[in-house]
């Protein structure tokens, strides 16, 4: 048996219903509603199956206004519907708000037996509007919710797909009356497409395409979470030990090591010390040693170490300088600049090439808040992965940007050895997917107290501790880390 029964006319189905009411096979949770489910409360059974409801109660009803975009209740449970009267009826935590208007048009969508759902355009129209109430209480979603998703669309599907809404809105509004909710719709569409005045956004994203600069919202509420993270935890100071000129390349040198490994570049070690040491790459995998020499070059030099950014445009000059010396040999790859066309990792996609200087300009705003030189190291990290900029090189320039940091502040730098590889990636993930930011802070944190104990003058003592600490180890010998 259905979970949901409902009152008939049918003399029949009433009999029946009638029935097993009496032999307590369903119970009455609402006017009209019966139920099979003897365990949960009403209020949840009724939450779960408001469109079956609608659908079945209010034939020809148009789920409409905000919850034609949210399809579920405001988080003060309203729900909202066009129907031919205006009507609040309140059912077990729940109230649907009946708001009289023209039933279902052409471009609605069918559901739920008898229930439409407004069309995407209409639903734009109904959410602009006028409307005393605000919040969750309001039939209308705010006016930079609304700039965002006309940003999602410019954002997927370029100026053409806003324009193609937009006409398409021009005609429904004819039918709906919505003529004046038509032109506020026109004013954001052209401010966003910059052919009208900016002035009237309200939506941080939605003006930053205007002046643009769009970016992608999502990796910013990402960047909060992990910006919150950092900006409230108090971490040690961890000072550089590498002091002299030899101790410091010794330690660039495994820096530059095990970032290139990580990204796939293997080498033996005695191959890449000898590249580095010759400047000479091997004669049979010549691009593959320019990314260790250019690696190296970068992270060798102490003065261009300590240089970090004081604003955004310093960030992205910064970013693609250093781009070009890491990758100067790939000249397809178009060292220090940024990508021309999506990448992505497996089935992570990474943020649209037309979103990178907007994304990264926004998630500055984040890191320039930050003091503590570790706090802007791990949220410069993972910012520029997170975006990943170029076409390729994106985790060897995170690593940079992060180690710049600490080299600016006099503070050990850190490596991430070969065995600690899948931790790195699993933790960035976590943080992506999960937005879960405490696993990749820890993660950084360990490695930054290996870290910490890499300060050799003769590179072979340097060697030995990082072979007898596991650093050289494939992640899947089943050794892990020591950490002293």
């Amino acid at each position: 048996m259905s979970e949901l029964i409902f009152a008939s006319s049918d003399s029949r189905e009433a009999y029946r219903i009638s029935k097993m009411l009496k032999e307590k096979k369903i119970r009455k949770i609402a006017s009209r509603i019966y139920s099979t489910n003897f365990e949960e409360a009403p209020k949840e059974i009724i939450s779960r199956n408001i469109l079956e409801i609608l659908g079945r109660l209010y034939p020809g009803a148009v789920l409409s206004h905000r919850s034609a975009f949210e399809f579920k209740p405001t988080s003060t449970n309203q729900i909202f519907v066009t129907h031919s009267y205006t009507r609040k009826i309140k059912l077990p935590g729940l109230t649907i708000n009946f708001l009289r208007g023209k039933g279902p048009v052409q471009g609605d969508n069918k559901m739920f037996g008898e229930l439409y759902v407004s069309s995407r355009e209409r639903a734009f129209l109904e959410n602009l509007q006028i409307t005393k109430k605000a919040g969750p209480n309001s039939k209308a979603l705010s006016l930079p919710e609304i700039e965002e998703k006309l940003d999602d669309i410019a954002r997927v599907h370029g100026e053409e797909g806003l324009n193609r809404l937009r006409d398409s809105a021009r005609k429904l509004s004819r039918t709906l009356g919505m003529k004046a909710e038509f032109e506020r719709l026109n004013k954001i569409t052209g401010a966003l497409l910059s052919t009208k005045p900016s002035n009237i956004l309200k939506s941080p994203l939605a003006i930053s395409r205007a002046t643009g600069l769009p970016f992608d919202r999502h990796r910013i509420e990402v960047f909060e979470i992990l910006f919150n993270y950092l900006h409230n935890k108090e971490f040690p100071t961890i000072p550089e030990n590498n002091l002299s000129l030899k101790s410091f390349r010794n330690f660039a040198f495994f820096e530059a090591y095990f970032s290139n490994y990580i990204e796939g570049t293997i080498f033996e070690v005695s191959e890449a010390k000898q590249i580095v040491d010759t400047g000479q790459p091997l004669e049979a995998r010549g691009e593959d040693s320019h990314d260790i020499l250019g690696t190296y070059q970068i992270v060798s030099d102490r003065t261009e170490m300590s240089k970090i950014p004081s604003n955004a445009d310093e960030f992205m000059n910064l970013l693609g300088s250093r781009h070009a010396v890491l990758l100067s040999a790939r000249t397809s790859k178009l060292p220090g600049q940024f990508k021309e066309k999506n990448n992505r990792a497996g089935n992570t996609l990474f943020v649209d090439y037309k979103l990178v200087r907007g994304t990264l300009k926004r998630g500055f705003e984040y890191y320039s808040v930050l003091k503590s030189p570790f706090t802007r190291a791990a949220y410069m990290k993972f910012m520029i992965s997170e975006v990943h900029p170029f076409t390729d090189g994106n985790g060897r320039m995170a690593r940079v940007m992060m180690n710049a940091e600490l080299v600016n502040s006099k503070e050990t730098k850190i490596i991430i050895p070969t065995v600690f590889r899948d931790d790195y990636l699993l933790t960035l993930k976590k943080l992506t997917n999960q937005k879960d930011p405490a696993p990749y802070v820890e993660m950084l944190s360990k490695t930054r107290q290996f870290s910490a104990r890499l300060h050799f003058e003769a590179y072979e003592d340097l060697y030995k501790y990082l072979e007898s600490h596991n650093a050289f180890r494939e992640a899947d010998e089943g050794r892990h880390l020591i950490v002293d």
